[in-house]
């Protein structure tokens, strides 16, 4: 599942190869992608906001992703309709994301309306931390259809 979605980010977002995003754990509670320092950093020697908010953005779309693919959708369109990023901390070392995963309630509504609509929303979180502290927190709103 790993190398499966880290092909598919890298070959349908070539943005991520470049930044050379690996997704390194994938479990029923979270989802952790990781980019190093080298090839994401600005100016100052910290990691470019940009890279921060892509990395923040594609682990949460890659938290829909999956969610739907377990419900039997091969086929989706899955975007971000809005989204909320606090930079909180720099990030001096390679970065690492963990994304939240939908709660079972979440699904169970996701799993109803797309079934019924067509379509549907889910809200999810992701943070970037360095040394046990939140340098970057991430709240998006993706809409799903299929």
């Amino acid at each position: 599942m790993l190398k499966e979605l880290e092909n598919k980010l890298h070959s349908e977002i070539p943005m991520t190869k470049y930044m050379e995003l690996k997704v390194k754990a994938i479990d029923e509670e979270k989802i952790i992608t990781t980019i190093p320092l080298k090839p994401n950093i600005n100016d100052k020697g910290t990691g470019f906001a940009g890279s921060l908010s892509t990395l923040v953005t594609i682990s949460a779309w890659s938290s829909c992703f999956l969610e739907v693919k377990k419900l039997g959708y091969e086929k989706s369109m899955i975007a971000i309709i809005k989204s909320d990023t606090s930079y909180k901390a720099p990030v001096t070392k390679d970065m690492n994301c963990i994304t939240t995963v939908p709660s079972k309630e979440q699904i169970n509504i996701l799993e109803k309306k797309l079934k019924e609509k067509g379509s549907a929303s889910l809200k999810i979180k992701s943070q970037i931390i360095e040394d046990d502290q939140v340098c970057v927190n991430f709240e998006g709103i993706y809409v799903i259809k299929v």
